[in-house]
């Protein structure tokens, strides 16, 4: 249902706010009918006994002072005549609708003893005298006929009103009424919607940062007595993953930590061989174990860090590491520029670009840094010229100790730490790092940054 909003809140008000406004209608509609058919009982009604009163009142005249009793019986959209005979029915006459049979019947009631008959008659109105165009092309006159005592005619010549069609008999106070209860209703929905999806909006953003960092306070448990239960459980799982994350930190450190005192006593002990080549050999897988520690802890103690974000000079940044490669015998070329400073955490930054140049130039050679501004983003592309990855390796290269069997090997150095460490830096800065092959051959990192301070 791609129509529905996307936010919990918008489905929430669009469900209340269609249901609301069906029943505003609907009781408006069930009101005006009400209305309409009260109006039409208590109009015939006092039609009825306006005609048996002029009926019983002709009854005590004379037949010469009858006519008289006529005239001044007429009133607008009613007409009094005599006749000796019954009329016939009209041609253009109309079928008895209900409302008529029940007039008749009830004016049968106050006249018992007497005949009384009537038909309808549909008379055109000419657009020009319409008085607005909500109103029906005709009108109604309903003839009623009476026939007195002495065999004389009374008849009753009546034109309906255009009811409910005109916008004048509109009930105005009753649709004001209804406008005011819709939109008082309408504000405590919408407060009480927010108060309601508030919780979710704060627990995601928690969850959010929680993310990119797992030292972040615990929420404040308020609100209702739901609302407080979910904060809770979501502060006990963050405090379980916390001391899980903390206690298998320490153990690797630790671990990591006490491999550097057998390796110390294997270097020493390997300088007892007399075997040249082999104590090469041996010092050479020493030093690769000794490497891969130092690297496990400093990715480990990387984790436990949390620098302050503050505004930085990328470009001078990126000129920095392009100065040392290039005194490093190095090619390394920065292109693009970037106007305004950058919020982040420098030395974190740092790390995660000499992580990416030096691979770069580890397995491509010449490296070339692109930097551009992308609305509220930063775009860092950090190129080689290399072979490049395959495309199903390019995520996999990011898991720790990972690395490739070709010329991306072991054997070109580096304890498989790197990306994984550049890509924390870029999670915990609210970014990402992906790698993706160029179409003109090697490597592309790229690292993209928003610039909203409070995403470090």
């Amino acid at each position: 249902m791609h129509f529905l909003p996307r936010s919990l809140s918008g489905r929430l008000i669009l469900i209340l706010l269609t249901g609301l406004i069906g029943a505003q209608f609907l009781a408006a509609t069930l009101s005006l009918y009400e209305r309409d058919r009260a109006m039409i009982y208590f109009s015939d009604q006092w039609w009825a006994q306006h005609y048996a009163e002029v009926v019983h009142l002709m009854e005590t005249l004379p037949a010469e002072e009858r006519p008289q009793v006529a005239i001044a019986s007429i009133i607008p959209r009613l007409i009094v005549t005599l006749s000796r005979k019954p009329l016939p029915d009209s041609p253009g006459s109309l079928p008895e609708d209900t409302a008529a049979v029940r007039f008749q019947a009830k004016l049968q009631r106050l006249l018992p003893g007497h005949i009384v008959y009537g038909y309808l008659l549909r008379i055109p109105i000419p657009g020009e005298e319409r008085d607005t165009p909500f109103e029906l092309g005709y009108r109604i006159r309903s003839v009623t006929g009476v026939r007195l005592t002495d065999g004389n005619w009374v008849y009753f010549n009546f034109l309906r009103p255009l009811r409910p069609f005109a916008v004048s008999e509109w009930p105005y106070p009753l649709l004001v009424y209804l406008a005011v209860l819709l939109a008082a209703v309408v504000l405590l929905l919408l407060i009480a919607v927010r108060l309601t999806t508030r919780p979710l909006t704060v627990m995601a953003a928690a969850a959010e940062k929680f993310g990119r960092d797992i030292n972040q306070p615990p929420l404040p448990e308020r609100g209702p007595t739901e609302v407080r239960e979910a904060t809770h459980a979501f502060n006990e799982m963050r405090m379980r993953l916390r001391r899980y994350v903390e206690d298998r930190t320490h153990l690797l450190t630790a671990i990591s930590h006490d491999l550097r005192t057998p390796i110390t006593r294997l270097r020493l002990r390997s300088e007892l061989l007399d075997d040249e080549e082999l104590k090469q050999k041996f010092n050479h897988d020493l030093q690769e174990v000794e490497d891969m520690t130092v690297a496990t802890l400093e990715f480990l103690r990387g984790l436990n860090v949390s620098e302050s974000s503050q505004p930085m000079d990328l470009m001078a940044l990126l000129e920095t590491l392009q100065a040392d490669a290039v005194e490093m015998k190095h090619e390394v070329t920065v292109r693009g520029t970037i106007s305004s400073p950058f919020h982040g955490q420098p030395r974190a930054l740092r790390r995660c670009l000499e992580n990416l140049l030096n691979n770069a130039i580890r397995y491509g050679g010449r490296t070339e840094l692109r930097v551009r501004e992308a609305g509220d983003k930063v775009e860092i592309v950090v190129r080689d010229y290399g072979s490049g990855i395959p495309e199903d390796q390019l995520e996999k290269v990011f898991e720790p100790y990972y690395r490739l069997d070709n010329s991306r090997s072991r054997a070109g150095g580096g304890t498989g730490l790197g990306l994984s460490i550049a890509r924390n830096i870029a999670v915990d800065h609210g970014g990402e790092l992906i790698l993706r092959n160029h179409a003109g051959g090697g490597l592309e990192a790229v690292l993209t940054l928003p610039r909203n301070p409070e995403s470090a």
